[in-house]
């Protein structure tokens, strides 16, 4: 399928501020920053990145309200010229970046409003992991919740049927034969509710939020890195355009994504390893997050959660989040059973055993013996010829239970 995916979906007529003049930092100032970013991660207790169009367009593929973006062309009735397809697309250097640096323990969650499945094909950890707009790799049954991992892109965009039935096997030993949908969301579209509700957990909890290649003007997932200045963190803000909370910025930095990341590795002395083949990567080899504190599990937002550009008269400033208050320990605890993953035909390892298991044969779900039991699976999953995972949610901790 074509990187300009966005001709599938329907009609919006506002699209946010499209084709802002792009700014540039000079190599000191840059060079500074770096600096000063640096001592902010080294420093921080818990890292949470958000990423947006800006960290894909090494690949080859257009942003969207950028001089050249498929906004800002669609406006002067023109279209990207663009020669390259999912398919073909490659991890750049930040995506393998922020791999290394959740494998360091350094960045403890990615939040991505990108479609195009480069973090997951990096091998960033699924349970590390929210992709709030969805994945042009992934199908979902619209009966039993199973998302397949595909290795070439779906045909359709919007959530629609992809012409494809689910083949899980239920506990009678009967197939499900529910329908396979796309997951990708059109506009108004409600987000997923465990991928956001983690991404906003994680966010309130970090003391550093890190943006990067994002405009921050697509709602409710430009709202989520507030959550960490609202509690005292810090917000970086890497970004060639203005974005409407600038304002709340701890640090500017305008320049390319990649030249910052490879300058900030560069520093932190980790090497950016190179991308080679997909691969599903299920689990972090680093320990689970304890957000166990009531200050961060209580009161995220509910009022929006449909996926829109800011309105017009919004995108000069923003009002700080108020913030409702939703059981969010009894929503993780719904979700808990829900969103197991069947991957297919990618391989699927481990990031701490590194098994890369042929994908010939049979699903294989592995045996849960509680919420937070994956790793008791884990044989189970490395023998098998393919394999039914579960994303990990962070362990809250209540007094009388703990969900995932």
């Amino acid at each position: 399928m074509s990187v300009n995916y966005a001709e599938g979906l329907s009609p919006y007529e506002n699209k946010g501020v499209c084709g802002l003049p792009e700014l540039f930092d000079s190599p000191e100032d840059v060079a500074l920053k770096v600096k000063e970013l640096v001592g902010f991660i080294k420093a921080a207790r818990h890292v949470v990145v958000h990423t947006g169009a800006g960290v894909s367009t090494a690949a080859g593929i257009p942003d969207f309200r950028g001089p050249k973006g498929v906004w800002t062309l669609e406006k002067n009735g023109l279209k990207p010229d663009v020669n390259i397809t999912f398919d073909s697309a490659a991890p750049t250097l930040t995506h393998m970046a922020l791999v290394a640096l959740e494998s360091a323990g350094l960045v403890h969650y990615l939040v991505s409003q990108n479609i195009d499945g480069l973090h997951v094909r990096s091998g960033f950890p699924l349970n590390r992991l929210a992709e709030l707009h969805g994945n042009m790799y992934t199908e979902q049954c619209n009966s039993c919740g199973k998302i397949y991992y595909r290795d070439t892109a779906v045909p359709t965009v919007g959530l629609k049927l992809t012409g494809n039935s689910c083949t899980h096997e239920k506990k009678n030993g009967r197939k499900c034969r529910g329908k396979l949908k796309d997951t990708i969301l059109d506009w108004e579209d409600s987000l997923p509710e465990p991928d956001l509700e983690t991404a906003e957990l994680h966010s309130r909890y970090a003391d550093l939020s890190i943006c990067l290649g994002t405009s921050l003007q697509i709602v409710p997932s430009a709202n989520i890195p507030l959550g960490t200045k609202k509690n005292g963190g810090k917000i970086v803000i890497v970004n060639l355009q203005p974005t409407k909370h600038d304002k709340h910025a701890s640090l500017l930095i305008h320049a390319y994504v990649d030249d910052i990341m490879r300058q900030l590795m560069h520093h932190l002395e980790i090497e950016i390893p190179e991308y080679s083949k997909s691969a599903v990567v299920a689990h972090s080899s680093n320990p689970s997050v304890d957000l166990s504190s009531t200050s961060f599990t209580n009161g995220l937002g509910k009022k929006e959660r449909k996926r829109k550009s800011v309105s017009k008269d919004k995108t000069e400033g923003v009002k700080e989040c108020k913030l409702e208050e939703p059981d969010l320990l009894h929503t993780l605890q719904r979700n808990s059973l829900k969103n197991e993953h069947f991957v297919e035909p990618y391989a699927v390892k481990d990031s701490e055993s590194n098994v890369k298991p042929d994908l010939s044969g049979d699903a294989v779900k592995p045996k849960h013996n509680g919420c937070n039991d994956i790793d008791s699976a884990y044989p189970a999953l490395k023998e098998s010829a393919s394999c039914t995972i579960r994303m990990c949610k962070p362990t809250v901790k209540t007094e009388n239970n703990t969900v995932s």
